[in-house]
């Protein structure tokens, strides 16, 4: 993969990969800001920026309607970390992207109306997916159990419903003037275009927009868990459910890689350890499954699973923990470990055929480190070993840094 890149005199850095298979380009615009950038008491914003940056910017009242007429498609999303942009178009119309994307970086056409209009759709999500659907303050939960005080405590949807519904327009226009800017946004372009033709087009129509004072990321960093978190809750949902977590290691860490493949030997596959031995063996769990958060920060090593009928929670968290102390005491086998890395390579290899997902991928290589990355990523897989895995697991698979959480079935009066 040709990888070529370019900085504006403004910040705003462009990375590029020709594709002359496809007739389409891909414009990828990432913005470094995410929920963990939020105050505390006015969550939430990222997400609902998600949404106002299609309510019209400063010259273009309606974001969608030119880009259909020249044949593209567009979509976005926010997580803790960053909030994502993209769009595709033929390469003929590819002026329009620019010109779509540049409008809105300069300025969104703020008016009470619209941010009325986008909270009512936000609000009417929050209540959809975390408070009239069963398990869906999970997230709100064990957020907030595990963190104490970074803002990973909060998922990117929010912490309160009023905190959406309480923003003002003044609120609104602070936050995007501190974050959406081309000092802090990458710009990914693959496709069928130049090197040459992208530079000119993001010079021409990103070029201009001035820089602004983006401050210094000071998150605070969450102290170091030295006793287990128990929480439980009843809730009117059709079973129980565990959720067990465990604080891992940030992106940047060669541990990461590590954690990744440790929960893919868990859980990836009907041949895992969690679906062999816990779901189809000793029947524990009617359905399990072991990730990881993914995060810049430190993150979490995520397990939940639903028991079978007559299962305890308590019966179900101690089966996962002997399944925890094995990768903890014995090495893990070659073929088994050789089999997830092989998993991960052919994954790799086909999410990046798509010139569309090679721009989202370029954009985030370049934020967490740079561009060229991406490349890398296989063999960072294929450097772990058997060792590491068990060393890693000892380190972080113990009752003082887990989070457990039993949600039960059970009418709240």
């Amino acid at each position: 993969m040709k990888i070529k890149k370019h900085t504006l005199s403004n910040g705003l850095r462009l990375v590029h990969s020709e594709d002359l298979s496809t007739q389409m380009v891909a414009l990828n615009i990432l913005y470094n800001v995410g929920a963990r950038d939020e105050d505390p008491e006015h969550t939430g914003f990222a997400h609902l920026f998600e949404h106002l940056m299609f309510e019209g910017s400063a010259h273009i009242p309606d974001y969608d309607e030119p880009l259909q007429l020249a044949g593209g498609e567009n979509n976005a999303w926010t997580n803790n970390d960053i909030t994502n942009y993209y769009l595709t178009i033929p390469h003929q119309n590819v002026e329009t992207g620019f010109w779509l994307e540049s409008d809105r970086m300069l300025s969104l056409d703020f008016n009470l109306k619209g941010l009325d209009v986008q909270k009512g759709v936000v609000m009417e999500e929050f209540k959809q997916r975390c408070l009239n659907q069963p398990y869906g303050d999970v997230d709100h939960l064990t957020r907030a159990q595990a963190y104490s005080v970074h803002p990973y405590q909060w998922p990117t949807i929010g912490k309160e419903l009023s905190h959406i519904a309480n923003a003002t327009l003044d609120e609104v226009k602070d936050f995007f003037f501190r974050f959406y800017a081309p000092n802090n946004a990458i710009i990914a372009v693959t496709g069928n275009i130049s090197f040459e033709k992208a530079v000119a087009l993001t010079e021409k129509w990103f070029g201009p927009i001035s820089q602004r004072e983006i401050a210094k990321r000071k998150l605070p960093q969450e102290p170091r868990q030295t006793e287990q978190k128990r929480m439980e809750v009843l809730r009117d949902v059709p079973v129980d459910s565990l959720f067990m977590n465990f604080h891992m290691s940030d992106r940047l860490s060669p541990d990461y890689y590590a954690f990744d493949i440790l929960s893919d030997i868990l859980s990836n596959g009907q041949s895992s350890r969690l679906q062999q031995h816990l779901v189809r063996d000793k029947r524990i769990f009617s359905s399990i499954d072991a990730y990881i958060s993914g995060s810049i920060d430190p993150g979490l090593f995520q397990i939940s699973g639903k028991p079978n009928t007559g299962i305890s929670l308590e019966q179900a968290e101690q089966a996962v923990w002997d399944e925890l102390q094995i990768l903890q005491t014995e090495l893990i086998n070659n073929q088994e470990l050789e089999k997830v890395k092989n998993k991960f390579e052919s994954g790799h290899i086909f999410g990046n055929i798509n010139y569309q997902s090679v721009a989202t991928n370029l954009a985030w290589f370049e934020l967490i480190g740079k561009a060229e990355d991406l490349e890398k990523e296989v063999d960072n897989y294929r450097s772990v070993t058997v060792s590491h895995l068990r060393d890693l697991a000892g380190r972080a698979f113990q009752p003082s840094s887990s989070c457990i959480l039993y949600y039960k079935n059970g009418k709240v009066n």
